[in-house]
């Protein structure tokens, strides 16, 4: 296990592990963080995502001069100031397999408490419990895109951003018709089951390829699953409440999506939006029945998909893709925090044989060369400690840039973020890093 560096706390702070009668102190922290005009009572009454055995806050201890003294000692006001948490996928994707993931998230400090060392804190605690529980990988979505670099993790999957018309041409798709299609209004109780099954096996095995979808996790715990699923018109900021489409060929269920819309009245008439959620299928005629739902709504004018891998179906399926008016946006950024089991775990695209040189600053144990042999699309890669001289050097955030297999390492070289040492070295270990399929989470954590 790689040792950890953990920078301390200052003065009149202290961590402490949190539980579920803690949620208020937690939501009233999140709106300074994140400011919401969301009430926090109401927020309380939602479903909570949260793994509490996961979740750390930092609380600030001061003198209290509105409390009554109790046997001469001075009393004291306790009050949260910070917190960060995660979520505990055993089973996320990672090129040709899954490892145990620590997915970071609700990391905030209040803003009368910044620039004193309580973020730095909270990460390596991160660090450190993650690594206790043998998940050698951390994964976050950023809110600020700048923060995480310094600690090491390093930006590893993008997503596409798309507004599409309604009626967008799209290409054919042989079998699209031969589906039936169920719309209806999302229950946990009647959909959750189908919906994750689905969602698995879609990312499992990309369009009937035999490879996964890095990155594509699945919501694992009961908290998850439940806030995934939650409902309320807190959730709808003015829209419908959620509708599910699911497609069926020969009674076997093959794709779903989830969608709202709002309709704003004009002189003109109604001009009506519709905001996608996930659009997982197991095959190209099964998402193409389901785009072909989306693209065709009454009173609509065109259809928001949340966010969709960079290589979607229905980015290459577009006439005129112009007209969705495509954005790439940073999807999942990724931390190794044990060098050697990380990159045991996943498969490799072609043979590889290198010496891999990392730099490490916040977990010392990670740093130096490891040698690192393996089968092209096979499981089994060895990864050993060497004193041999390396053929790449790189930060270990590169390298968890490049983990998922969505960034090169023969780009990063070209920006002058990873170097290479022996001819050849870097073009066949940038090749084996890749992966065909486009890593992505189709949901935010």
């Amino acid at each position: 296990m790689p040792r950890t560096q953990r920078a301390p706390l200052p003065d009149g702070y202290r961590l402490q592990q949190l539980a579920p009668d803690d949620l208020r102190d937690v939501l009233t922290l999140d709106a300074w963080a994140f400011p919401t005009g969301k009430d926090v009572e109401a927020l309380a009454a939602e479903p909570s995502p949260l793994s509490w055995d996961r979740a750390v806050g930092v609380v600030a201890d001061a003198d209290d001069p509105d409390a009554v003294p109790s046997d001469g000692a001075v009393p004291v006001r306790s009050e949260l100031v910070g917190m960060h948490a995660s979520y505990p996928f055993a089973r996320f994707p990672v090129p040709g397999g899954t490892t145990p993931v620590s997915g970071l998230t609700w990391v905030g400090v209040h803003p009368a408490h910044r620039r004193r060392g309580i973020l730095t804190a909270m990460i390596d605690e991160h660090f450190r419990r993650s690594l206790v529980r043998h998940e050698a990988v951390s994964a976050l979505f950023a809110a600020e895109a700048p923060i995480y670099g310094r600690f090491g993790y390093g930006k590893a999957a993008d997503d596409l951003r798309v507004t599409i018309p309604r009626g967008a041409a799209l290409r054919d798709v042989p079998g699209a018709s031969e589906h039936t299609v169920r719309i209806e209004t999302s229950d946990f109780e009647r959909h959750a089951e189908v919906v994750e099954d689905l969602h698995e096996r879609a990312g499992a095995d990309v369009g009937g390829s035999g490879l996964n979808r890095p990155g594509w996790v699945g919501r694992e715990t009961p908290e998850l699953r439940r806030y995934f699923w939650a409902d309320t018109p807190l959730r709808r900021d003015g829209r419908e409440p959620e509708r599910i489409v699911i497609v069926e060929r020969d009674g076997e269920p093959r794709g779903y999506t989830t969608f709202r819309r709002k309709l704003d009245w004009e002189l003109q008439g109604p001009r009506g939006h519709v905001s996608g959620g996930e659009v997982v299928a197991l095959d190209a005629a099964a998402a193409r029945a389901l785009w072909d739902v989306l693209l065709d709504l009454d009173l609509t004018d065109d259809v928001h998909p949340f966010m969709i891998p960079t290589d979607d179906v229905v980015a290459g399926w577009l006439v005129d893709r112009r007209k969705a008016t495509p954005t790439l946006f940073d999807n999942l950024w990724v931390r190794i925090l044990d060098v050697p089991t990380a990159l045991a775990a996943r498969q490799y695209a072609t043979d590889v044989d290198v010496v891999l040189g990392v730099h490490d600053a916040r977990l010392p144990g990670n740093a130096g060369s490891w040698r690192l042999r393996a089968r092209a699309f096979a499981g089994g890669a060895e990864v050993v400690r060497t004193d041999e001289p390396a053929d790449i050097t790189l930060d270990v955030r590169e390298l968890g840039a490049a983990y998922l297999g969505g960034e090169t390492l023969v780009a990063m070289a070209a920006a002058g973020l990873v170097t290479g040492h022996r001819p050849g070295a870097l073009a066949r270990a940038s090749a084996a890093f890749a992966w065909p399929v486009a890593p992505c989470s189709s949901w935010v954590f």
